[in-house]
């Protein structure tokens, strides 16, 4: 399983990054939607997680072009703000989860196991 992490919280996304490490996930991060987008252009992801709110390319605007262009990765939307209307806009433009901050690892991991 390959990983694309990607918020414009550094310490977010480098401390997530090494647990992924620990655990033997293959994984890469990113600091905004616009840096996120060019890893793509390494490699493919199964999963990307990404936060909401982000300066400059946002969620919904990252989803957006990873499944207009990569369909098959699989996205777990985060965000520190509960919404009923982020998580319909969001599961429309193809999120396949949605989690609020903060988060427990395992319950991220299991949602991964269990659409792998």
């Amino acid at each position: 399983m390959r990983v694309l992490l990607i918020d414009d919280e550094k310490e977010l996304v480098t401390t997530l990054s090494e647990r992924l490490d620990l655990r033997g996930i293959d994984n890469d991060w990113a600091i905004s939607g616009e840096d996120g987008l060019k890893h793509f252009e390494k490699r493919t992801y199964d999963w990307v997680i990404v936060d909401l709110k982000m300066p400059g390319l946002g969620g919904f605007g990252t989803i957006r072009t990873i499944k207009s262009r990569w369909p098959r990765t699989k996205i777990i939307l985060l965000t520190g703000h509960n919404s009923s209307d982020s998580q319909d806009e969001a599961r429309g433009l193809g999120a396949d989860h949605y989690i609020l901050k903060p988060f427990d690892i395992k319950d991220l991991l299991a949602l991964m196991q269990q659409d792998n």
